[in-house]
């Protein structure tokens, strides 16, 4: 598989907390809007599509682009489906391990179950997703085509971008790349805490922080996250289509 290494990050600290200001204002601000006119899915899109946007233009300016971020061609699809499987089977080992040791330890009160990384929100949101009495055919490939999008985007903001620019703004500390991994995992667990609770968040972030570590030691290729990122969303929607 094609290695990233030699094309990290390469910005100023000081270009790197810009850029993170910048990524993150408009990522939770466009979050605070709602167009009715879209549903569920559409103002998701509509979030990821804006966000993704901007990161798009502020790796442009730094001179960057998402192939050295990690969306390049691999060398080996082999070995990109190898380290999938891995990554998959981490993830829900990680995932047991919070819910069956700690999940209860750090939230008394029950949350509702989680199921991947998209499978809780909030009543309001579940209810208005599927106006109709039951989807069409049509209507869950959809949805599916929306959740693997969504899933694609995900991985390039917060592990291509929001990953690298965290270490390119620590890189001036020792260990600068698991400080990296911690906050992109904080991050990506935080903006999902609306709709999650706590506890989800926690799962969301348990994630974050399994895909950070993978991203970093496998050579900084993103496909093989983005496959399993989309497999556990899918996962996770089974049961709420």
């Amino acid at each position: 598989m094609t290695s990233n290494k030699g094309a990290l990050p390469t910005i100023s600290p000081m270009a790197a907390l810009v850029d993170i200001i910048i990524f993150l204002s408009v990522m939770f601000f466009i979050r605070t809007l709602y167009f009715p006119s879209l549903n569920f899915w559409g103002n998701a899109m509509v979030n990821s599509v804006a966000t993704l946007s901007v990161a798009t233009a502020l790796l442009y300016f730094r001179g960057q682009s998402w192939k050295s971020m990690g969306l390049v061609k691999p060398d080996s699809y082999k070995r990109v489906l190898i380290i999938a499987a891995g990554a998959f089977v981490a993830t829900l080992g990680s995932i047991m391990v919070y819910e069956g040791f700690l999940s209860d330890l750090l939230f008394p009160v029950s949350t509702p179950e989680i199921g991947g990384i998209a499978s809780v929100e909030t009543e309001m949101d579940s209810g208005s997703r599927f106006p109709d009495a039951g989807p069409s055919l049509l209507m869950y490939f959809g949805v599916i085509l929306i959740i693997w999008l969504e899933s694609f985007f995900e991985e390039l903001q917060d592990r291509g971008f929001s990953l690298n620019r965290f270490e390119s703004l620590l890189s001036k500390i020792p260990f600068s790349i698991i400080f990296a991994v911690i906050a992109q995992a904080a991050v990506f667990g935080y903006r999902h805490s609306p709709s999650h609770g706590l506890s989800g968040a926690m799962v969301v972030g348990i994630i974050g922080l399994v895909f950070g570590i993978i991203y970093v030691a496998t050579g900084r290729n993103l496909w093989p996250l983005i496959i399993v990122h989309c497999l556990l969303n899918t996962i996770s929607m089974w049961d709420k289509i």
